[in-house]
C-alpha cells in the first residue's frame, strides 16, 4: 500500500482527524484532481463538477479536524477514492 492510499484511508476512517499534516491533506486533493488558489492562509479548492468548495488554512503543521471532516464528506459524496472510499 503506497503512503498516498494510507494518508486516503486514514482521511476516510475518521479516527485519525487531528493527526493529518496540512501537507498530506493538500496532497489528498491535489492528487484527487482539485485545483488549488491561495488568498492568505486560505487554500481554496475547487474541482469541475464538485460544487462545494474546500477552503482549508493549517495551525501549524496540522490540518484542523473540522476541515479534514469536511473533505471525508465529499469524497464520499462524490465518490472520489475510487475503491480506496469503500472503508
Amino acid at each position: 500500500m503506497s503512503q498516498q492510499e494510507k494518508m486516503m484511508l486514514a482521511i476516510l476512517s475518521g479516527t485519525q482527524d487531528k493527526n493529518i499534516s496540512f501537507s498530506d491533506l493538500q496532497s489528498v486533493l491535489d492528487r484527487l484532481g482539485f485545483q488549488c488558489r491561495i488568498k492568505g492562509d486560505h487554500f481554496i479548492y475547487t474541482m469541475d463538477g464538485i460544487e462545494e468548495i474546500i477552503n482549508i488554512q493549517p495551525i501549524g503543521k496540522m490540518a484542523k479536524p473540522y476541515q479534514v471532516k469536511q473533505v471525508r464528506q465529499i469524497i464520499q459524496e462524490y465518490q472520489l477514492g475510487g475503491t480506496i472510499h469503500e472503508v
